[in-house]
């Protein structure tokens, strides 16, 4: 079956095949989490990106893709995102990345601190580091620039469909997310990219990009 992205808590998850990469997309929670399981097909190496909740489901996941999981990264530090964290780092041994910022509120210790401009590797693949500031003070979304196609983007709760994150409680900033999202995403990337946010379904920058405007004009 093609990739679609649509996938519900307690379903399968969607798999997208790449030349070099695997991309597993599993929904978790009542609250719709995305976890996103990445596969180098050249290795074998794994990366999980949100270990959001139900532990046996992304541990059933990562068996799945392969043997191992070398590497956890973690988009932000709200709670809804590290619910699982604890127990799958147990279990894999993986080592653990997160932006700067949002490091200590973590619930395990972060073995790579990172922030924009940095990289993430595992096998043969590399990732690149998006700062995405205003949802939370260490944000960050990882971009994957596929050879064979477009780039593929993962925006954590800094980029949906329809809009930039949630910025209305204290501490967050509209104005600051706002700018990152068009600067270091939409100004860098072209409208053929592929981006998988924090919850619910996937979108492309081309979608989107009529509408920045409007998201300014509105404040959300």
């Amino acid at each position: 079956m093609p990739y679609t992205g649509d996938v519900e808590p307690g379903g399968p998850a969607d798999t997208r095949e790449l030349p070099q990469l695997t991309i597993r997309k599993l929904a978790v929670s009542a609250m719709h989490n995305n976890v996103y399981l990445l596969t180098c097909r050249r290795t074998g190496e794994q990366l999980l990106i949100d270990a959001a909740d139900e532990a046996g489901r992304i541990l059933e996941l990562v068996r799945s893709g392969g043997p191992s999981l070398g590497t956890v990264v973690t988009t932000h530090q709200h709670w809804d995102h590290v619910r699982a964290l604890p127990d799958v780092v147990a279990a894999t041994g993986a080592r653990t990345v997160a932006g700067a910022e949002d490091a200590d509120a973590l619930p395990v210790p972060v073995d790579v601190r990172v922030g924009q401009g940095d990289t993430v590797a595992f096998g043969q693949i590399t990732l690149d580091v998006i700062s995405l500031r205003g949802h939370t003070p260490g944000g960050i979304a990882l971009a994957y620039a596929d050879p064979g196609g477009p780039a593929h983007l993962w925006t954590g709760d800094s980029l949906f469909p329809g809009g930039v994150g949630n910025t209305k409680n204290e501490g967050q900033s509209f104005a600051s997310l706002y700018a990152d999202v068009t600067t270091r995403v939409f100004d860098v990337y072209d409208d053929d990219t592929w981006f998988y946010p924090g919850h619910g379904a996937d979108s492309t920058l081309g979608a989107e990009r009529p509408h920045l405007q409007e998201w300014r004009d509105r404040g959300w």
